[in-house]
């Protein structure tokens, strides 16, 4: 697996679009968002359709195409400096299919975002454009707006990418070793649903995976990982970081099914390294070489996430 193109760094000034590919959002907490935002020295600019509603599945930020197009819109832009997506939820999935690559690779590197539904755009963004992204808060999420420390990692990411390499961990190692590879992955569920489809990667062979879920019981993340165990999608990974297991039951419930699913792999395991849907959440970036030390419960990219 080789480094993907990392973008620049944003400087004071710069243009910010915030779509909503997924779920709806609450006005109020997007503009807190926006207002931080703009308390950065950036000028953030919410795309057309970021409040809407689908009328007939509410669970989706507006209509598919709405949604698609408010995205590549935003992408396509010469003024626009990086995307940020304002939710998770769900819907991501729905409009990969619906974006024109050929214009978006045409429209060069920008920064790109986001985090647990987004994983279907980050595996895409590898895929069609070979471009690092940065899982990432979410726009209107309640820890960008209230979380300083979820705050300050995203910011000096995007700034002063130099001075977040290293991600260490507060848990140990569920398999120990030391590994290098290339950063990938996102939300469990989305990467075994994802599998098969045009958007996501045939495997995670040289990779160091890194993985974390939301509202998922033990056995539904024991299903996920078999799957990607069954299809052979997990072969020839480096090692795995996970995140958080927010309302996945009990991590003494859980912790067995991980040590089962992803022990026999023989490759460093390290636990709890901050990211994900969890409070005071690291932003972590895909598509960047780096080192996974279990021992010592870090992970150190080889160089900056942006130029």
């Amino acid at each position: 697996m080789k480094d993907l193109v990392r973008p620049s760094r944003l400087a004071p000034g710069a243009r910010v679009a915030v779509v909503a590919p997924s779920g709806p959002i609450v006005e109020e907490r997007l503009q807190a968002g926006l207002d931080l935002l703009r308390g950065w020295d950036l000028d953030p600019v919410a795309a057309p359709h970021v409040l809407d509603r689908d009328p007939g599945l509410g669970y989706l930020a507006g209509t598919d195409a709405d949604r698609a197009a408010d995205l590549q819109r935003a992408w396509c832009d010469p003024s626009v400096d990086a995307v940020l997506c304002a939710r998770g939820g769900y819907g991501a999935q729905r409009v990969v299919d619906l974006l024109d690559w050929d214009a978006m690779r045409a429209a060069g590197p920008k920064v790109f975002v986001g985090f647990s539904d987004s994983t279907a755009l980050h595996e895409a963004f590898a895929v069609r454009l070979g471009l690092v992204t940065l899982y990432g808060p979410v726009a209107s999420g309640a820890d960008f707006i209230k979380n300083t420390r979820t705050q300050d990692h995203l910011r000096a990411t995007l700034f002063a990418p130099e001075t977040v390499r290293t991600l260490t961990s507060s848990g140990t190692a569920l398999a120990p070793g030391r590994a290098r590879g290339v950063t990938l992955g996102g939300c469990l569920a989305l990467l075994a649903t994802g599998y098969g489809t045009p958007h996501t990667r045939a495997g995670a062979r040289g990779g160091l995976l890194l993985l974390e879920d939301v509202a998922e019981p033990p056995y539904a993340v024991d299903r996920a990982l078999t799957q990607l165990l069954r299809t052979g999608w997990l072969d020839g990974v480096t090692g795995i970081g996970l995140g958080s297991w927010d309302r996945c039951g009990s991590y003494e419930e859980l912790r067995p099914v991980l040590a089962d699913r992803l022990g026999g792999l023989g490759v460093p395991v390290v636990e709890e390294l901050g990211f994900g849907h969890c409070e005071g959440a690291v932003t972590v970036p895909l598509g960047v070489g780096a080192v996974l030390d279990a021992d010592a419960g870090t992970l150190t990219l080889d160089e900056p996430a942006l130029r």
